[in-house]
C-alpha cells in the first residue's frame, strides 16, 4: 500500500459552543473525526477537506497532524474556516447554526485502498457532487464506505437528500448509519426494513448503530447480525458514531469487506468497543489501537 491507504473526504470545522454565558471552541466535523480515529488505529489516512488560512484552520491542522492524519494539499483556501455554532439550551439540548462552504476537492490516487465520505460534505453542493463523483470513480478499485450522518438543518429537502444518499450507497461497499439517521430518512420503519432497503441499492454490507443498544447489520449473504452495546460510564456521546466508523474502516482495510455473518459480527464487536471507549471520556477522543485491543 502507498502512504495514503485511506482517503477521507469531508468537512473539518470548529464547533463554537455557547453555554451559560461562556463560549468554547472545539475541533469537529464528522469526516475529520473519522480520519483521526483511523490514524489512531495505526492506518495511514489522508483527509481531503477545506481549511482557511486562519487561526481556526491552523488549530484544526495541528489537531489532525498530531493524530497522524495527512492533510491533502488541495485543502487550503483563503476563505474562512468552516464552523458550527451550538447554543446549549436549559434542558441540555443544542441548537445549531452552521457556516459551512461544503466544497471538497478529493484527489484519490491509484494507491488508495479505501475511500470514505459522509455528513455535510456529501449533501451540500457544489462539494457534494464532487464527493459523489469520487465515490463512483473509486468503486471497483478501492473499498468505498459512506456514513450519511444526517444534519437536518443542512441536507435540504427530504426527497433530495434521500436521492443523494441512495446514489452514494449504490457506489459503496459498506454503508453505516445511525438509528437517528434512519428515523429521519424513513420515519417509522423497522431497522431490518431500513437495512434491506439500503442493501437493495448495492452495498455488500449495511450497518446501523443504536446508541447504548449496540448495533445491527446486514451481511452480504443477507444474514442479520446484532451486537449489544457495551456497559460503560458515559461522559458524553460526542464522536461515538465517528469512532465506530473509524474502527469499521480499519477492519475493512485489514480484512476486507465482511463477507458473511461471522466476519460482520467481529467487525461490529470491535466498533462497539471503540465507541464505548470514546463515550467514556469527554469530547471526540477516539481510542488508539493499544486501547482498543487491551
Amino acid at each position: 500500500m502507498g502512504s495514503a491507504e485511506v482517503l477521507v473526504l469531508g468537512e473539518a470545522l470548529v464547533d463554537v459552543v455557547e453555554s451559560a454565558g461562556s463560549v468554547s471552541e472545539h475541533v469537529g466535523g464528522s469526516p475529520a473525526n473519522v480520519a483521526v480515529g483511523v490514524a489512531r488505529l495505526g492506518v495511514p489516512v489522508r483527509l481531503a477537506t477545506r481549511l482557511g488560512r486562519d487561526a481556526r484552520g491552523e488549530r484544526i491542522a495541528d489537531h489532525l497532524w498530531s493524530a497522524g492524519v495527512t492533510i491533502a494539499d488541495t485543502a487550503w483556501t483563503d476563505a474562512a474556516t468552516d464552523s458550527a455554532h451550538a447554543r446549549i439550551q436549559p434542558d441540555g439540548s443544542a441548537q445549531y447554526t452552521f457556516a459551512v462552504a461544503g466544497v471538497v476537492a478529493p484527489d484519490a490516487g491509484d494507491e488508495t485502498a479505501l475511500v470514505h465520505t459522509g455528513s455535510i460534505a456529501l449533501f451540500l453542493d457544489p462539494g457534494g457532487e464532487t464527493c459523489l463523483a469520487a465515490l463512483e470513480a473509486a468503486r471497483g478499485r478501492a473499498i468505498v464506505t459512506v456514513d450519511p450522518n444526517i444534519r437536518p438543518a443542512l441536507v435540504g429537502a427530504h426527497d433530495t437528500a434521500l436521492a443523494r444518499f441512495a446514489r452514494a450507497a449504490a457506489a459503496s461497499d459498506l454503508v453505516k448509519l445511525s438509528d437517528e439517521d434512519a428515523a429521519w430518512l424513513w420515519p417509522g420503519a423497522a431497522a431490518s426494513e431500513v437495512l434491506e432497503t439500503i442493501a437493495a441499492w448495492g452495498p455488500r454490507a449495511v450497518v446501523m448503530t443504536r446508541g447504548a443498544d449496540g448495533a445491527i447489520g446486514r451481511a452480504a449473504d443477507g444474514a442479520l447480525v446484532t451486537v449489544p452495546g457495551a456497559t460503560v460510564a458515559v461522559a458524553d456521546t460526542i464522536g461515538a458514531g465517528d469512532s465506530f466508523m473509524a474502527s469499521l474502516i480499519a477492519t475493512l482495510v485489514e480484512r476486507g469487506v465482511p463477507g458473511d455473518a461471522e466476519a460482520l459480527h467481529a467487525a461490529l464487536e470491535r466498533a462497539v468497543r471503540a465507541a464505548a471507549i470514546t463515550v467514556s471520556r469527554p469530547g471526540a477522543n477516539p481510542p488508539t489501537r493499544d486501547e482498543l485491543e487491551a
